[in-house]
């Protein structure tokens, strides 16, 4: 058997940070930005209103921050927390799965989520931050793209499942574990990931990215008492990779972590628009020819959408009635660029979905799957996207898109990603002094000596 789980186990202990190349870690301290500023509108959420109120009920004070709140909760508590608030308007990051495969994983949230919990009470430095946080993030994302396609096939979510195993990589990494603890606290970790896709579209997929970032500190304060599991957990025929979905794909994980890192190889996507990213090529078009030709929604015929099926069927709910529904809608996300030419955090109420016009726009969407002989003979990409608008008078507009605004063909700014915590921000009615203090705070992150102050700024 491949030695995988020593392998990533002494990524995570050894990796040299000074060996993190300068585009990297800049990417990652947008990608932190960026998250931290979504954890404040996803703080006020109704998912994340249901978790801390849960975990208040539990009466356990601790000395870890619960984002965009009073509360102080020890630190897997507040892992749980923050790790569904940052996911819980998919608003995060994404990265998608390579052409021929299949959705992607949210690498951030969990990761995030986790070094911010376990890391508070220690008073760690914004550098210490960084440097584990590229630890759980690289190994998520490249466990993500060994795992067999059967992983996502099956229904499992990569966000509860490789989503936890990088959580767990880069706790270990900041409490300074050895190769061997790190992979013991992996194997701990990797018999409580899982995460359903039917559950998409309902408040249990952001508390797939919380219970991850839970588990990455209780398997790893369970190792510092002594706690066993297997230290082979990844490769083990009864193992990870096997149980979750039917093997791996060795080539794609061993020599892999940070050669070259996920940041710069396929790139991670940060989302103009808070829903799944799946459907943000679509978006992106249909946003374009509203604009450029100033398409009203009463002159509108009828609309044809095309994408991969393997979209089609994850964003799954096709007549939308609630706003959860809707982020996995596409026919919505649509009908409200078409209506307001934005598609945003207000646009994501029950009320709005249920709204006359919008549920008339989707009405007029037909949407219908590329054939495999289509993809192949027209270079499709994972998410390529096809729409097309039809006036009353049978003049069309189309336009097909192959990625969306934030891929890494065609990035958000370091500002656009400013610009978006504000927005977030706003949304939770959040202090600006506190918020752009926080901004900066991010963006000289390696300077920082003490979490704890960038923390205050995102709670009460």
């Amino acid at each position: 058997m491949p030695a995988l789980t020593d392998y990533v186990a002494n990524f995570a202990s050894h990796l040299d940070e000074t060996l993190i190349p300068l585009d990297v870690e800049a990417l990652g301290k947008k990608a932190i930005l960026d998250a931290l500023g979504v954890s404040l509108s996803g703080s006020v959420s109704e998912p994340t209103r249901v978790v801390v109120s849960y975990l208040q009920d539990l009466n356990c004070q601790g000395s870890s921050s619960v984002l965009g709140t009073t509360l102080k909760l020890p630190p897997r508590f507040a892992a749980l927390a923050n790790g569904t608030s940052i996911h819980a308007d998919d608003y995060d990051d994404t990265l998608q799965a390579e052409t021929g495969r299949f959705q992607g994983i949210h690498p951030t949230a969990p990761v995030l989520a986790a070094l911010l919990a376990a890391g508070e009470p220690r008073g760690i430095s914004g550098r210490q931050l960084l440097t584990a946080y590229q630890v759980g993030v690289e190994v998520a994302c490249r466990l993500f793209d060994a795992t067999h396609v059967n992983h996502i096939l099956h229904g499992f979510h990569a966000t509860g499942t490789c989503g936890m195993l990088g959580a767990s990589a880069a706790v270990s990494r900041l409490y300074g574990l050895s190769t061997q603890e790190t992979s013991v606290a992996l194997g701990i970790a990797a018999s409580q990931a899982g995460g359903l896709q039917e559950n998409f579209g309902t408040m249990v997929k952001p508390f797939h990215a919380g219970r991850s970032a839970e588990c990455g500190i209780v398997s790893n304060d369970l190792q510092r008492k002594g706690f066993t599991a297997s230290a082979i957990i990844l490769e083990a025929k009864r193992g990870f990779f096997q149980a979750l979905g039917g093997g791996f794909e060795e080539q794609r994980l061993l020599n892999k972590l940070g050669n070259p890192w996920s940041f710069v190889d396929r790139g991670i996507w940060l989302k103009p628009y808070p829903t799944g990213s799946l459907g943000h090529p679509a978006m992106t078009a249909m946003e374009k020819l509203v604009r450029t030709h100033d398409i009203q929604h009463k002159d509108v015929k009828k609309i044809n959408l095309k994408t991969s099926k393997n979209i089609h069927h994850t964003l799954l709910h096709h007549r939308p009635q609630t706003e959860l529904e809707a982020k996995f809608s596409l026919e919505f996300c649509l009908a409200a660029l078409l209506l307001d030419r934005q598609c945003g955090l207000n646009q994501f109420t029950d009320e709005y979905v249920q709204k006359e016009d919008i549920q008339n726009i989707i009405s007029l969407i037909n949407y219908t799957g590329f054939t495999a002989e289509e993809e192949l003979q027209n270079h499709h990409t994972i998410v390529t996207s096809y729409v097309e608008i039809v006036l009353h008078n049978n003049q069309s507009f189309s336009l097909r898109a192959d990625f969306g605004k934030g891929n890494k063909a065609d990035p958000m700014t370091e500002n656009e990603i400013a610009d978006k915590f504000r927005e977030c921000a706003d949304f939770a009615k959040w202090n600006k002094v506190k918020t752009e203090k926080a901004i900066s705070l991010i963006q000289n992150l390696e300077k920082l000596a003490d979490i704890r102050e960038l923390t205050a700024c995102l709670t009460f």
